[in-house]
């Protein structure tokens, strides 16, 4: 597979990230779906970039969730080969890998982090058995992969905050280096920063809270899924369908 290998020097870098952050100013991480929306984000400055599986799978054709492991590690390499800031890469459940050959792929595509998440098919994983898998991706990576534990509770659970807590406490003690209880309400958020320890991944929407304000609420970093490259093609729906009617109001009649 074509990519640049990654080591714990720019895994350390891009942890390093994530650590004394004052409040109000969390790690705001971009979504690419492509090398050309990687490059966007990193030349406007952001010092580190999260791809979102969705946003990558609608850019390959796919519906969220249905991409093949294949393509979803092959378009994850061109987006980490097209920067030169770290990337981490939303991989699902980990596709059914093994924790050493998932681990070996995301080096192979050149990305110093990895999104995880503990649900399959929309039902909530056993959270003592997805800590242990947890634990064995952390040790074949030993210090070579961030890793973000997505914990599935306000999208698929019962939205219960201190279940939330729960997992993410057990996922923390397999170690796991920030834990990102996707869909959980902004104010829910100073509950959540008081229960988990280490960094907290909040997801914000483009109408909703600035990413500051997530900070203020206790986010250490702050990510977008495919909220941004659902932007784009709205706006490229809007490019088209003016470009539309103007070919059509240029067209004449003999």
């Amino acid at each position: 597979m074509d990519g640049r290998h990654t080591g714990p020097d720019e895994a350390d870098r891009f942890r390093a990230l994530h650590h004394g952050r004052p409040p109000g100013d969390p790690l705001v991480l971009p979504g690419p779906w492509d090398a050309a929306s990687a490059r966007v984000f990193a030349d406007a400055g952001f010092p580190a970039l999260a791809t979102p599986s969705a946003g990558v799978a609608a850019s390959l054709g796919y519906a969220d969730g249905e991409t093949p492991a294949a393509e979803m590690f092959a378009a994850v390499a061109r987006i980490a080969r097209a920067v030169d800031v770290p990337v981490s890469a939303d991989v699902e459940d980990g596709y059914g890998l093994a924790p050493r050959e998932l681990v070996e792929r995301l080096l192979e595509a050149g990305v110093v982090g990895c999104n995880l998440e503990d649900s399959e098919g929309g039902v909530l994983k056993d959270a003592s058995r997805h800590a242990d898998w947890l634990a064995e991706v952390r040790s074949s990576a030993a210090d070579r992969l961030f890793v973000n534990a997505r914990t599935d509770v306000f999208i698929h659970g019962d939205g219960d905050p201190g279940r939330a807590v729960e997992r993410a406490a057990l996922y923390v003690a397999a170690g796991a280096d920030c834990v990102y209880p996707i869909g959980a309400p902004a104010g829910v958020l100073p509950l959540l920063r008081s229960g988990v320890q280490g960094p907290l991944n909040a997801f914000a929407r483009l109408d909703g809270p600035s990413p500051a304000e997530l900070g203020e609420l206790g986010a250490t970093r702050v990510t977008f899924g495919p909220g941004l490259q659902r932007r784009a093609a709205e706006t490229l729906g809007d490019i088209a369908a003016k470009l539309r009617q103007g070919a059509s109001g240029g067209v004449r009649t003999v």
